[in-house]
């Protein structure tokens, strides 16, 4: 069973099997969100995600950065990603069309992050994240 599907601009409708969601800035006990900090958390969410489902390709979809007004401290501007960061195991078909449409599917475990703690549907998910260029990054497998 599926959490939910997303339909890609290319037709393809992949399924998202499991989810793991945090809090961007949970456990953040000192400073503040800054370009440094923020590359820090992009890479280990990436790193979370190659470690935790080493059996797929992992894609990051970049993560959008606003940068409120507010005064600039010792580690540069204020910089501030969404605050949901998400890890999600997602299938389809096969990409090589050769392959046995009933032995074989497709896997790609996606990093990303969002503004709310919602799970990504339909023609509501993300751009970014309907974006994913599936043919080039997911990899067959056979069940």
């Amino acid at each position: 069973m599926s959490l939910s599907h997303i339909a890609l601009p290319s037709g393809r409708s992949i399924e998202l099997t499991e989810l793991r969601m945090s809090a961007t800035y949970g456990g953040m006990l000192e400073g503040y969100p800054c370009q440094r900090i923020n590359d820090m958390k992009v890479s280990g969410l990436l790193r979370q995600a190659e470690h935790a489902f080493s059996f797929a390709p992992v894609h990051l979809v970049p993560p959008s950065r606003e940068y409120p007004d507010q005064t600039a401290g010792p580690f540069g501007p204020v910089e501030v990603l969404p605050s949901v960061a998400c890890i999600g195991v997602f299938g389809s078909t096969a990409v090589d069309p050769e392959l046995d449409a009933v032995l074989h599917r497709s896997a790609l475990i996606v990093a990303w992050f969002q503004a709310t703690p919602e799970i990504p549907s339909g023609q509501d998910a993300d751009p970014a994240l309907r974006s994913i260029r599936w043919d080039e990054l997911a990899q067959d497998y056979e069940l």
